[in-house]
């Protein structure tokens, strides 16, 4: 569930609702606060680059568990959703030592992930 909640988030824009999201980033252990900020921007990022379109989602750890070393999370076995299909994804955050900002995310978007596959990963339309 707490993996869930930040998300709830993601649309506030007002400085009132950005203080309101460090304090709910805050609450979060440094790992997973870290992969929430690299989600967060990964999303921005591959929505500004237009490889993809639609993109509201991403997993961490689908295909393989992320690694953090406490300023790098590490995801070679990740997921994106756009326009309502998944696709693999590998990338590498770089956050600050709070891991309250993601300073940058490089990424690589694999092939499609067949819905037949989706329930077996936790994956939904």
């Amino acid at each position: 569930m707490q993996r869930w909640f930040f998300l709830i988030f993601v649309g506030l824009t007002s400085p009132a609702s950005a203080a309101s999201i460090d304090q709910s980033l805050l609450q979060l252990d440094p790992e997973e606060r870290a992969r929430q900020v690299c989600i967060l921007k990964g999303i921005d990022d591959i929505k500004r680059s237009k490889k993809l379109r639609h993109v509201d989602r991403v997993k961490t750890s689908i295909l393989s568990r992320a690694k953090f070393d406490g300023t790098t999370v590490v995801a070679n076995g990740g997921a994106i959703r756009a326009d309502n299909h998944w696709y693999q994804l590998k990338f590498t955050c770089a956050v600050t030592n709070e891991q309250m900002k993601a300073t940058s995310f490089s990424y690589e978007i694999g092939p499609e992930i067949p819905e037949s596959k989706w329930e077996d990963l936790g994956l939904w339309k």
